[in-house]
């Protein structure tokens, strides 16, 4: 007299509980995360592309002062090509080495540009180069507030 316990549920189940070919009542999320992924790639390629330069009008400076507790570094652009740093005139090739001097944070010091609205933009995007290409990455431009 034996008794046999080993087929209580009618037989072995698979490790998800199913039996056969019932149906399945989970989500397969691989073609979800295939598609998420197509649509990242897609973005990140396109993303660049809606940025490039358009032709715009510029405004006048219609902003407002900034509310800032250290005094940043200035540099000034005259009309007829001459740069200053605070109030002293130097040469292009001493600008970086003028800055270095002057920065107390060194390259994470706040730099601003002031130029002549009358100064060629090609001389101010040449100075701005400089500053960046020296280092620094906390560079502006400062306008004027329309009144």
């Amino acid at each position: 007299m034996s008794v046999n316990f080993g087929s209580v549920g009618g037989g072995r189940r698979s490790r998800r509980g199913r039996r056969g070919g019932g149906a399945i009542n989970e989500i397969n999320m691989t073609p979800f995360i295939d598609v998420m992924l197509v649509l990242l790639i897609i973005f990140m390629v396109s993303a660049p592309l809606l940025t490039s330069g358009v032709p715009v009008d510029l405004p006048k400076g219609g902003t407002t002062p900034l509310n800032a507790d250290a005094k940043p570094l200035v540099v000034s652009l005259k009309e007829g090509g001459k740069i200053f740093v605070g109030d002293d005139e130097i040469q292009d090739e001493t600008l970086l080495d003028k800055l270095a001097q002057s920065s107390k944070n060194g390259f994470e010091e706040r730099i601003f540009i002031r130029a002549d609205k009358k100064l060629d933009y090609g001389r101010v995007a040449q100075i701005m180069a400089k500053v960046t290409g020296g280092g620094y990455s906390k560079v502006g431009l400062v306008t004027a507030t329309e009144q």
